[in-house]
């Protein structure tokens, strides 16, 4: 000891070895026994062991304690890293590389860089979830003021940027959702709008009974989107429509009835247009009516107004509205040609107003389904009636076909002659045809009686009846025909043989003038079609009992009249014949 105190000159003046001399001169002086000596040494010894012991301890404490910092800052760092997402990062010191102090004074600023990311990655999550809470409470309706009542709770184990992403992913949904439901709730009220504006209500106090945001004084974004708001505008449109639909039907059922008492008490234009706002939707589906104040209730009341006020001075008017309704039921078996007791009808509806026993709406209604029924039976007997009108038509061509068969001036030069003769053309088509007409006129008559189990009559003549006397005339003027040619054939052999015996000369009667004998071309166009019975068959059979006369004096049908019997009108070459024969003509009855 004393060696290594003296050789160590760095130590100063003072020693160990410099001490350790002082008491040796002292134990010198003194007079100490070596072993005391010793024991002192000793414990000199043992004293510095334990100081030694205590800087050593001390020093394995500090480095204890160095090597836990260095743990828990690099446990720190792996935590970082992993919270963060990182799998690696760049500056982070190699673990076994340098003292500890030096690993120590290198991770501190790697840490203190995480430990900044860590906070405005918690600060990004925040924000995010902040708004996914929002957007969520504006779903659920359960913010407050538009404003959240806790802070989202955020999990620092897992602020990577993949649990990020998933974050906004959510709120990108959430954000189209809003976006979708904010369109619904704009189109809701939009269409809140428009039927308020229709049916004449306050659209502020209609629209805020949803939710106070609704109100257009209120920002788009602000407004209500929740579960809640979207049922209650669904309801609420779904009611305003249905209203709608209701209050259209009504002002139609008022207008139909408007135009019915119009219609009867012909009430003129200039009175009707005032209510055109009512007329005009009459026809219009539910989803056409847009004009503001269209179906309002104030209009609904004065419509009501004036379908009372009609209806009471279509009281006092009932017989001229009940008879103006006889006069059309008239007219319609009149153009239908069935006879009805127009007298016995009138006063009828007459005994009817007078005793006051019906109502008159009731009387109308009756007179209305009459007319109806009129109707019906009229249109089942159309097609019928147009083919009796062409087979009349076509006996009126023949009637004139006889006349112009008879004139022997007509294929004289003179004006309107040849239009004669185009008619008389196109006449002897026409009646060339009449046999078919009539044979699908009877076969459509019978089959309309069969299907009806009821005549079918004309002018209150049976229609089968009409057309079989016709075919009866017309055999009779075909057996007419037959006879006059077999008497023409007579007279021309008669004469061959008088030739025969006194010789050739001419006919004492033979025509005279420039005129043509029509040959036989026309005989063979007017042998079927010629004597053709007048209109009046089918009209007036005055020598069977029938008639067909004007009705209360309002229709004429101003037809001729001939008569029953119309012989085949004879040719000119068979009119020459029986002159040539000195032979009379039988003359119509």
């Amino acid at each position: 000891m004393a060696a290594t105190g003296i050789g160590n000159p760095l130590l100063g003046e003072t020693t160990c070895g410099s001490l350790l001399q002082q008491l040796q001169i002292i134990w010198d002086e003194v007079g100490e026994s070596d072993d005391e000596r010793d024991r002192m040494l000793l414990q000199l010894e043992q004293e510095c062991l334990d100081v030694y012991k205590r800087k050593v301890d001390q020093a394995a404490k500090s480095r204890a304690l160095l090597l836990q910092s260095l743990a828990d800052s690099k446990a720190e760092l792996a935590k970082l890293l992993s919270a963060l997402g990182e799998k690696s990062f760049s500056g982070i010191p190699d673990k076994s590389s340098g003292t500890i102090k030096e690993q120590l004074a290198s991770i501190a600023p790697v840490l203190e860089q995480l430990c900044k990311q860590k906070e405005e990655r918690i600060k990004e999550f925040t924000d995010v979830q902040l708004q996914i809470q929002k957007i969520r409470g504006e779903i659920a309706g359960t913010l407050k003021n538009g404003e959240l009542t806790g802070a989202p709770v955020i999990d620092e184990e897992d602020l990577s940027l993949k649990k990020l992403d998933e974050y906004n992913f959510q709120l990108q949904e959430l954000q189209k959702e809003k976006s979708d439901r904010l369109h619904k709730v704009l189109d809701f009220v939009s269409t809140v709008h428009d039927l308020c504006a229709v049916l004449g209500m306050d659209f502020f106090s209609t629209i805020t009974e949803v939710h106070p945001s609704l109100n257009d004084s209120i920002g788009v974004q602000s407004k209500s989107i929740s579960n809640e708001t979207l049922s209650k505008l669904s309801e609420m449109v779904l009611a305003l429509k249905e209203d709608k639909k209701k209050r259209l039907v009504k002002l139609q059922e008022l207008a139909a009835q408007l135009t019915d008492l119009w219609n009867l008490m012909d009430t003129p234009s200039e009175e009707r247009g005032l209510f055109d706002h009512v007329t005009c939707n009459m026809s219009t589906a539910v989803d056409e009516v847009t004009v503001p104040g269209a179906l309002a209730l104030d209009l609904i009341e004065q419509a009501e107004v004036e379908v009372e006020r009609l209806d009471q001075l279509k009281s006092s008017r009932m017989k001229e509205i009940a008879f103006k309704r006889q006069t059309e039921l008239e007219e319609i078996y009149a153009r239908a040609h069935i006879e009805i007791d127009s007298t016995a009808a009138r006063e009828r509806v007459l005994a009817l107003i007078d005793s006051g026993n019906v109502e008159p709406s009731e009387l109308l209604a009756d007179m209305d389904k009459q007319i109806l029924k009129a109707k019906e039976e009229a249109q089942s007997r159309k097609e019928i009636l147009e083919k009796v009108e062409k087979w009349m038509s076509a006996c009126e061509e023949e009637s004139w076909l006889e006349d112009y068969n008879r004139d022997d001036n007509r294929y004289n030069a003179s004006r309107g002659a040849h239009l004669n003769l185009k008619r008389a053309e196109k006449a002897r088509i026409l009646v060339n045809k009449i046999p078919a007409l009539v044979d699908t006129l009877v076969a459509k008559t019978r089959a309309w009686e069969e299907d009806r189990g009821m005549p079918f009559t004309y002018d209150g003549v049976s229609l089968l009846a009409m057309l079989d006397e016709y075919t009866m005339l017309r055999q009779e003027r075909e057996e007419e025909k037959r006879r006059l040619r077999d008497q023409k054939k007579f007279h021309e052999q008669l004469a061959t043989e008088q030739e025969t015996f006194f010789g050739s000369r001419p006919s004492p009667v033979r025509p005279l003038g420039p005129k043509k004998v029509v040959g036989p071309r026309s005989a063979a166009n007017g042998g079927a079609s010629n004597g053709t019975p007048s209109r009046r068959l089918s009209l007036n059979t005055h020598q069977n009992g029938m008639r067909s006369a004007s009705r209360d004096g309002k229709r004429d049908l101003n037809r001729a009249a001939p008569p029953v019997i119309n012989y085949v009108a004879i040719s000119k070459e068979d009119a020459a014949s029986h002159v040539s024969g000195h032979d009379p003509i039988p003359a119509s009855p």
